[in-house]
Order: C-alpha cells, then sequence, then structure tokens
C-alpha cells in the first residue's frame, strides 16, 4: 500500500499532516510533543487514528489477542532474577504479580492498522523527530518489534522500568474500569537510581510521585520509560485491555535477549541466539 494510502486512510489527517515534516502543522505538534516529552518524560496525541477506523482498529486487535502467551509470574520492578543478593531494604526485594501477555510480531498481519502504521516511513520520520533523533529504525526483533500487550480482567502490569529508552504505543481496546497507566516521570537517571524514592511508590507512600493518563482507543502514546516506573494498574470488568506497542530503535539490527523474549512470548528464534553473543549494555542500571 502506498504511503499516500496509508495517511489518507488510516491518520487523521486534519490534526496530523504527515506527509508534510515542513508543514507549519508539523512543527507545532512535534514542538508540543518535545516540550512534554522534556517536561514530564510523556506525550498523548489524541484521536490519531481516524475515527471511523476505531472500531476496525478494536476488532483488528481483539482478533488476535487470543493468540497471546501467558505466563503469570513473580516479579520485582526491575525484573531480575528475585534470588539477586540485595541489601534487605533494596525495592528489588519487593515484588508483584505480572499478568499482562503479548502477541509477538509474526502473529499481526500485514494488513492490520497498526503493522501497516508501524513500517510506514513517514510515520517513522515524525517519531524520529518527536524525539529528537535523525532516525529510528525498526526493531530487528521478529516478535518484539511489533506487539500486542493484553491484560485481562483482574490482572495488572506491575510497576517497572523500560529497557529502552523511549516508547510508542496505542490503546486499541479500552476496559470497562480500571487498566488506568501510572507513571512516575524522571524517578531515576543515568547516573542515580533512586532507590529511596522507588521503594515509596511500590510500597504506597509515593502518591506524590504519580501521574495517571486516561488513554482512549487510537490516542497515540509517546514515553519515556526507562528513567520513568510506570504500570497499568489492575484491569476490571469483563472487556481487557489491549495497547500495540511499536518498538523502534536508535541503532539498526537490535534484537531482545533470549531470557527477555522467553519469558514475553515462550519462545526464542534463532536470530535471538545469534545475537545473544553480542549483546552491550548501554548503562549501569539495573534493569
Amino acid at each position: 500500500m502506498s504511503e499516500a494510502a496509508v495517511t489518507e486512510q488510516v491518520i487523521d489527517t486534519e490534526r496530523y499532516r504527515l506527509t508534510d515534516p515542513e508543514s507549519e502543522q508539523w512543527r507545532a505538534t512535534v514542538q508540543r510533543v518535545r516540550r512534554e516529552l522534556a517536561e514530564s518524560g510523556c506525550s498523548v496525541l489524541p484521536g490519531f487514528i481516524r475515527p471511523e477506523l476505531h472500531e476496525t482498529l478494536r476488532a483488528e486487535c481483539a482478533q488476535i489477542a487470543p493468540l497471546a502467551h501467558y505466563d503469570i509470574e513473580t516479579v520485582n520492578a526491575y525484573n531480575i532474577a528475585l534470588d539477586t543478593p540485595l541489601p534487605e531494604d533494596h525495592p528489588g526485594r519487593i515484588t508483584f504479580q505480572r499478568g499482562n501477555a503479548f502477541v509477538a510480531r509474526d502473529q499481526i498481519p500485514a494488513d492490520f492498522i497498526i503493522h501497516r502504521l508501524y513500517s510506514y516511513e513517514p510515520f517513522q520520520r515524525f517519531i524520529a523527530d518527536c524525539f529528537g533523533m535523525p532516525q529510528v529504525y525498526e526493531m530487528a526483533d521478529p516478535l518484539a518489534g511489533l506487539c500486542l500487550n493484553v491484560i485481562k480482567p483482574g490482572l495488572e502490569h506491575p510497576w517497572h522500568f523500560d529497557t529502552n529508552e523511549f516508547t510508542v504505543s496505542m490503546l486499541t481496546q479500552r476496559p470497562d474500569d480500571g487498566g488506568v497507566f501510572e507513571y512516575c516521570p524522571g524517578i531515576r537517571s543515568v547516573h542515580d537510581e533512586n532507590f529511596d524514592a522507588v521503594r515509596d511508590v511500590l510500597t504506597g507512600r509515593g502518591e506524590h510521585l504519580i501521574r495517571r493518563l486516561e488513554l482512549r482507543p487510537g490516542d497515540l502514546q509517546l514515553f519515556k520509560g526507562r528513567y520513568a516506573l510506570h504500570r497499568v494498574s489492575t484491569v476490571q470488568g469483563r472487556t481487557a485491555r489491549h495497547t500495540a506497542i511499536f518498538a523502534y530503535t536508535e541503532r539498526p539490527g537490535v534484537i531482545g535477549s533470549v531470557a527477555r523474549t522467553k519469558q514475553l512470548f515462550g519462545r526464542v528464534l534463532p536470530e535471538h541466539l545469534a545475537a545473544q553473543e553480542q549483546a552491550v549494555r548501554v548503562d549501569r542500571l539495573l534493569d
């Protein structure tokens, strides 16, 4: 499908003119996103998908949601092994039940809205501009590049930090109740884990550090999750919460670790095994 077709058929071009990066509308949107990311580490572009496609967006993702890999497990905010030697008061000793599940990229049909958008070059260029990067790349990981996050009623995605410095996502199905995105912007930095503040949030004493977002289907969310503790609260009612995650990277060829891939998708591919030999950390943070 041509770029023009994707733009006209999927994106609300009245609000987001992605085919004209020289336009005042593009510049104004990018400036707003950059300002919000600098202030709070998060920016939401409401109604990014055309209103008449919201039901199609929901139905497509609901169709593949049963394919999600579930592995209800006990985790900590850093996604490190629970038997890691830590001081008694370390926040990594506080555990939660992780109940979210993932549908991998190779299970998402290429003609689905979220797949068309993920591979759409003007969208990638727009995302790069919003994050102040010269270019972003599709994650080379055949499973994690694009995925659908599924949280069933009664489950949650507990407090955690992202491995990537930035995340792009879109709610595709809203739950009846609960399932609120909560985050603590800039609670840690590359130089300071700030364990005291993290512990306060995890133990319920850090309410003043928490911000909450009411997301709607079709909203595009840009988020800096490497330094922001965040979670999706328990989903309530009878409807699951579905979110598409568009995984881009600053450099080409990035593939997830064997351990993390196995945890999220229940399987690994030869690409993951080969990449494991060349893995390089970008910082010294726990996760």
